[in-house]
């Protein structure tokens, strides 16, 4: 029987369905995709130990035994092998989930594992030859987990060889500023390697770790001259926690663990539970079907043994591209009534802290991938290391004394504001950071956001000792944070503070956050997000988008010509055609016994084209373009003049600072300003007794501008490190580099000379405030503000001068020339063989 159907199909009905047999018919059914094996393999090695519903272990069997029964396949070999080093090298967690996978293959196959081996040592050899330290610490931690499989001491003696390179650096002649901070760093890789070689299952080498850190006690032990000025607090007698470098901290914490048998809680040890399987798969014998016996799985003790790959450390030993400094150790939860984060006593706050941090770091490309890993930072440890996500603070108190009441979203927050807060300068730029925790609130808010709350309240109360430079990290994070989450914050806790006078630090804090959030927003928002005593803080002025032109009042002096300057820029007149309002205004100064009269006229000048562009960044930048030529000519006339630009833009944007210091980058970046001009007019011509210090858009200013000297200096210094430079350019460049080098010492000593009278107290207007003795409430304020201040250019001054002593060390000497090129006729002569008879290929080739 023959039958078919109508399918709706368009405004006009349906369409005829081909006919089918009713007694035929059957649906096609839709061909089952088989994923290939190697495509398998790589996905559950990237994904291992990242969900806590399934078992590491098994995955690392699973991917194990797959590896050594089909290792014949180039294209699983080539896949466990690429996907291992680069899972290694990129997410520090899995290290050990690895090293558990490489164990477990090993037991059934020792192939793959001896591939992996070598693959491993020529990466070693590359990152050591080029100073890539990080990375070669964390092949180093691969094959410490690796341990129980090598011949002999495995491990340690190359441990032993990098401690003999970074004995020689710490003796080594004090002309090169690196070699103890270098020698710093190869100790602290010994003392990070050390717990994952003793938490291997490998035994018995209890006696060799000892003797090593009894030897990196030497060095640890003793403080670097650099660690005060990167200590996060700089007023030690106000310090709200202790503080203590990293590598000092983590030769302590060590010590203790040997103390305890290497007991090493925190971290994981899935081949444990691997080496359990295995001898029980040992026991049970499969039987195959001609009968015989199938060879079983060997356990991981009785396992092929292997040798250490073959290292070479060079000597002396190199650093790469990055920079190294001594690190201090820093918890934005320390002091609290319960510990949410590993302390300091405990060996897991660095074993923690350093695995987080390297992961932060080096996943830089991918900002959400970075915070899923921090979020999820409880599946790389040891179950009931942390308590459960997302535990309220105030239910920690319920749990039992014996159990740990670390929160993972505590102690993932805290690594990243320890990079955050790094000094002298993170690995990465700060926006990197804030978009982490931004990712890391979106990923988790009801874990991450009442984290935050701590830390900010942490940061708050420590606004008087922290470091200067760490405070304005502090607010730019702050401000852009809440702009991302609707500018809410609980600022009825701080209402208190609104008593303080104006240069307190939280004060101060306080008005620099509600100038920020205004510039990534608009007054009358940000005035609706506040409770009604910060109300007054947000002015009349701030909520004008464009600030009143001071000329339209004719009771200011020069309005006539000030506003016929306005009406000329704004129909964009020639030079021509203003000049005549400029030298009215410069005569009747003269009349009125004005000093310079250069002053007034550049400053309705200014003004003018500050009003016509203040629309927008574009409208003022293309004012100053078409006016830069008159702008250029003020500077070589008149240094006072020069720095009325400056007065100028910052009067008129005296309510909206950040658009003021916006146009004074530009300024710069024409040249129109120079940067001594602009620290002379915030640090002599309006230090008004030290007061201005307290201002944070004051401090934003000066730090812009002494990082433009300091970004070009270091360009300077590139280029005349390149190895392909010979005379006559290598003597511009020397040249170009020694002038540009005395004008950022100068402008560090301008600095300098500006701020010490006010940290020491001895400022003329600091000690004619009041009765003139000097001790107002708030002249201790103001000293301390100025002790901060030199401690952050003091710091930046001498980062600079040792990147440079440390870069020209690289250097080709002044007066090397280019090689002479070799003659023709000689590279003819060379390509004849000595019989005078040419090759046949080569007559070819000629032909």
């Amino acid at each position: 029987m023959v039958d078919y159907d109508r399918r709706p199909h368009g405004p006009r009905g349906g369409r005829k369905r081909r006919y089918r047999e009713e007694d035929d018919y059957d649906r096609r059914q839709r061909r089952r995709y088989e994923e290939p094996l190697f495509v398998k393999v790589r996905r559950q090695l990237l994904t291992i130990a990242e969900s806590a519903a399934r078992r590491a272990e098994d995955d690392a069997i699973h991917i194990a035994r797959t590896v050594a029964e089909n290792y014949g396949d180039d294209e699983i070999k080539a896949v466990f092998l690429d996907t291992a080093i680069e899972l290694i090298l990129e997410q520090p967690l899995k290290i050990p989930f690895i090293a558990a996978t490489v164990l477990a293959a090993n037991a059934l196959n020792s192939e793959p594992v001896t591939d992996i081996l070598k693959r491993a040592g020529e990466s070693l050899q590359g990152y050591i030859d080029a100073g890539a330290w990080r990375e070669v610490k964390l092949l180093l931690r691969f094959l410490g987990c690796l341990q129980g499989v090598f011949e002999g001491e495995g491990i340690f003696p190359v441990l032993e060889e990098i401690f003999a390179r970074a004995v020689d650096l710490q003796t080594a002649s004090s002309e090169d500023a690196s070699n103890p901070l270098l020698g710093l760093e190869l100790v602290k890789i010994i003392l990070f390697i050390l717990p994952y070689v003793m938490a291997s299952p490998a035994t018995g080498f209890e006696p060799q770790a000892t003797a090593l850190l009894e030897k990196t006690d030497i060095i640890a032990s003793t403080p670097h001259a650099l660690v005060d000025l990167v200590n996060p607090f700089s007023l030690p007698e106000h310090r709200l926690t202790a503080t203590e470098s990293i590598i000092s901290l983590m030769q302590r914490q060590l010590q203790e663990e040997s103390s305890r048998s290497w007991e090493l809680a925190c971290l994981p040890r899935p081949w444990k539970r691997i080496s359990e399987t295995l001898e029980s798969q040992n026991e049970t014998q499969v039987e195959v079907q001609d009968g015989e016996e199938a060879e079983s799985p060997r356990a991981l003790t009785f396992a092929t043994k292997h040798a250490f790959p073959r290292v070479i450390i060079p000597n002396p030993v190199y650093n790469g591209a990055r920079a190294i400094f001594p690190e201090i150790y820093l918890s934005v939860y320390t002091n609290q009534d319960i510990e949410t984060v590993p302390p300091t006593s405990d060996i897991a706050s660095s074993l923690l802290r350093d695995s987080l941090v390297d992961t932060i770091n080096i996943l830089d490309f991918n900002r959400i991938a970075t915070a899923k890993y921090l979020i999820d930072v409880d599946c790389y440890f040891t179950p009931n290391t942390f308590v459960k996500r997302a535990t309220p603070f105030d239910r920690l108190r319920e749990l039992p004394a014996d159990r740990p009441q670390w929160k993972p979203e505590d102690v993932a927050v805290d690594a990243v504001f320890s990079q955050l807060f790094q000094l002298p300068c993170p690995e990465h730029k700060f926006i990197y950071y804030h978009s982490v925790l931004t990712e890391c609130c979106k990923i988790a808010p009801a874990a991450i956001a009442p984290s935050l709350g701590r830390a900010i309240r942490f940061l708050y109360r420590s606004l008087e000792t922290i470091d200067l430079d760490l405070s304005h990290r502090f607010l730019d994070w702050f401000s852009h944070h809440l702009s991302n989450f609707g500018f809410t914050w609980k600022w009825s806790e701080w209402i208190e503070d609104l008593e303080l006078p104006a240069i307190h630090p939280r004060m101060a804090f306080i008005a620099g956050a509600l100038d920020k959030e205004i510039r990534l927003s608009f007054a009358q928002r940000i005035r609706g997000t506040l409770p009604d005593p910060y109300q007054e803080l947000i002015t009349e002025g701030k909520e004008k988008d464009i600030p009143d032109f001071k000329y339209m009042f004719d009771t200011t002096p020069y309005a006539k010509e000030g506003k016929e300057i306005m009406q000329l820029v704004r129909k964009k007149a020639s030079d021509d055609e203003i000049q005549p309002f400029i030298q009215a205004i410069e005569e009747q100064a003269k009349s009125l016994g004005v000093d310079d009269p250069l002053l007034p006229s550049t400053d309705a000048f200014v003004t003018a084209i500050c009003f016509v562009g203040s629309k927008s960044l574009s409208h003022v930048l293309s004012c100053i373009e078409r006016n830069k030529e008159r702008l250029l000519a003020i500077g070589p006339k008149s240094p006072q003049a020069q720095r009325q630009i400056i007065t100028s833009v910052m009067n008129y944007w005296v309510d909206q600072p950040g658009i003021g210091i916006n146009i004074i980058d530009k300024l710069l970046n024409y040249t129109i300003l120079t940067p001594l001009s602009v620290v002379e007019w915030a640090l002599v011509d309006s230090l008004e007794a030290g007061t201005v210090l307290a201002k944070p858009h004051i401090f934003e200013m000066i730090s812009a501008t002494v990082g433009k000297v300091t970004n070009r200096l270091r360009q300077i210094v590139a280029a005349r490190t390149q190895s392909s430079l010979y005379e006559p350019q290598l003597s511009v460049l020397d040249e170009t580099l020694k002038r540009e080098k005395a004008d950022m010492q100068a402008l560090f000593r301008v600095i300098e000379d500006s701020i010490v009278s006010v940290a020491g107290g001895s400022n003329d207007e600091l000690m004619e405030r009041g009765d003139g003795s000097g001790t107002m409430p708030e002249d201790e304020i103001i000293r301390r503000w100025g002790q901060r201040w030199l401690r952050v250019f003091r710091r930046r001054a001498g980062v600079e001068e040792s990147f440079i002593v440390e870069a020209m060390t690289k250097a080709i000497p002044v007066g090397t020339v280019a090689p002479s090129p070799v003659p023709d006729e000689l590279i003819a002569s060379e390509r004849v063989p000595s019989n005078g008879d040419m090759d046949l290929t080569e007559m070819v080739q000629e032909n």
